[in-house]
């Protein structure tokens, strides 16, 4: 079906809006997960769980909906999305008590990611088909809407929850507006058939560029996955694991797959980890080196970053001949750089600069990854996409986000064991840190908590001493008026458990596990540029890089 130009901008514009409705959902909800602590009693323990299903839910959308999205068509999937956000909204305000608020909240958040991944199964290939011409570009434009998202998200919850001090479930219900706009926006619209789709790809033809390779890195992620958030016994996951992968060898009569898309697959997974992995701590870190409203700053910062130079990837393409690999192999160098400067940055100006290079680097991994898979597999059709994104946010919640909250708790303990050795003896939690098949004994969190507590008092009464001294100053001939500031000078608080020097001991061990954690993390980028310099190797004596079509070898 040839669709104008005026039916394409629709839709092309429809799938933005969609993809903005999911990052605008997914701050608010990131932004809301102290009020549920707070409101249902929430270990931190059950706030990850209930953040995990958001990358779960996300997985089995995507990979589901690129499976089936080319037999089916693009609007029946859009109606199941848009109805899952429905739902997920009453799902998750129908939480009314800590006895039945896990479940809502879990199954909200599985089924809200559940229709983001869906939406993605769709605008990904929707977006390459209508431009096949120029997919770099428009996938880098459709992925803007992802930080735009992100940062109107944040500053609702800032300014709705934070200064307002807005019910969480009136703040969440916000993202029901963009929901809607989209749904307006794809009604009633024609949608194109993608290149598998008009020459009748089956399922094996389809699953064949993925092969026996390619389907053992999907595999071993959801034996991963599994085995941790599942809960299920590690000989049962691996058979699960092992049972799909034999299932994918039995529709692909056992084809090997193609060794490059096995490496963007390899690739994809170190940019989930290093992206959304990096995304999902990075506020945490930078609000622990300097303020939490810094941190806030810095992360607006950064998506600001991101959606501005999507709109450049033409630009960069076509005007300066960049092709999409040496993109991608320019942007790993720079995250590398960004990541190791910010791993010492000691002032909110040296964060701007050092996250400021990294933003730049990270911008057009994603959606310049699944441009490269739509120009060089295309009787895959929206399968490989599919998959490979189901590969970034499988990699993001089970090694990227996991890894380096492990690579924190492993850097900061090293670091007080080797300073003060007794010291970390009566702070070191009881039951080890694991990850995959590393453990440390980290800093117990209460006792980090305790230890920040102190520090920062004693700060603040630093700070309140000459406000004291200017009150006694001030202060009339009043007996009773003498009295109450005396009365508040005098205060003490409770006895701490540990001095002040063990205190900031064991802040600055904290601190240094974070910037150890981004040295570390710098190092994912590194490996991904060697993937995309082997990759550019390849390409130079193939001719150089080209869009292909099914009838194409490649």
């Amino acid at each position: 079906m040839q669709l104008n130009e005026s039916e394409k901008k629709r839709l092309f514009w429809a799938g933005f809006m969609a993809i903005l409705a999911a990052g605008v959902g997914f701050a608010i909800r990131g932004g809301i997960f102290d009020n549920w602590g707070g409101e249902y009693h929430f270990t931190a323990t059950q706030l990850g769980a209930i953040g995990g299903a958001g990358f779960t839910g996300f997985c089995f959308g995507i990979i589901l909906g690129g499976v089936v999205v080319d037999k089916i068509g693009y609007g029946k999937l859009i109606i199941a999305a848009f109805t899952c956000h429905i739902v997920s909204a009453f799902v998750t305000f129908g939480a009314s008590s800590p006895d039945n608020a896990y479940q809502m909240l879990t199954w909200g958040m599985f089924i809200f990611a559940f229709a983001n991944g869906l939406l993605e199964a769709v605008a990904n290939p929707l977006v390459a088909t209508l431009y096949p011409e120029k997919r770099t570009h428009y996938l880098n434009l459709l992925h803007a809407s992802w930080p735009a998202g992100m940062i109107i998200g944040a500053v609702i919850g800032w300014v709705l929850d934070d200064k307002m001090h807005v019910s969480w479930k009136i703040q969440l219900s916000i993202y029901l507006i963009p929901t809607v706009l989209y749904g307006i926006m794809f009604f009633r619209q024609k949608f194109p058939k993608s290149e598998a789709a008009i020459k009748g790809a089956n399922f094996s033809e389809m699953f064949k560029d993925v092969g026996i390779i390619g389907a053992a890195v999907v595999c071993y992620l959801l034996t991963l996955f599994c085995a941790g958030p599942l809960g299920l016994n590690q000989n049962i996951a691996y058979a699960i694991g092992g049972g799909l992968l034999i299932a994918v060898g039995c529709l692909t009569k056992f084809s090997l797959g193609s060794f490059l898309l096995f490496f963007l697959f390899i690739a994809h997974a170190m940019v989930g980890a290093v992206e959304l992995g990096t995304d999902g701590w990075i506020q945490n870190i930078t609000g622990n080196l300097f303020t939490s409203e810094e941190g806030k700053y810095l992360f607006l910062w950064t998506s600001a970053i991101m959606f501005g130079l999507r709109f450049c990837a033409g630009f960069i393409e076509e005007k300066l001949k960049i092709s999409p690999v040496a993109l991608l192999f320019i942007c790993s160098i720079l995250a590398t750089i960004g990541l190791q400067l910010a791993s010492g940055m000691q002032t909110f100006t040296a964060a701007l600069f050092a996250l400021g290079i990294y933003a730049v680097g990270k911008t057009f991994f994603w959606p310049t990854m699944l441009a490269v898979v739509g120009d060089r597999f295309p009787q895959s059709g929206a399968v490989a996409m599919s998959i490979m994104g189901g590969i970034g946010m499988l990699s993001a919640g089970l090694i990227g986000g996991p890894g380096l909250g492990f690579g924190k708790d492993n850097f900061s303990a090293k670091t007080l064991e080797s300073s003060n050795p007794a010291l970390y003896e009566s702070v070191k939690a009881e039951k080890p840190s694991k990850f995959l098949f590393f453990e440390v004994n980290a800093i117990d969190g209460g006792k980090l908590a305790e230890a920040k507590k102190i520090v920062m008092d004693s700060a603040a009464a630093k700070d309140a001493d000459p406000v004291v001294a200017e009150a006694k100053k001030v202060v009339t001939d009043s007996a009773a008026v003498k009295d109450a500031v005396a009365a508040i000078a005098d205060v003490k608080p409770a006895a701490p458990t540990m001095s002040l020097a063990n205190a900031q001991a064991i802040v600055q061990a904290d601190q240094m596990g974070d910037r150890k954690t981004l040295k570390a993390d710098s190092f994912i980028p590194a490996a991904m540029a060697i993937i995309y310099l082997l990759m550019m190797i390849y390409f130079k004596t193939k001719g150089g890089y080209k869009t292909c079509r099914i009838e194409d070898s490649h």
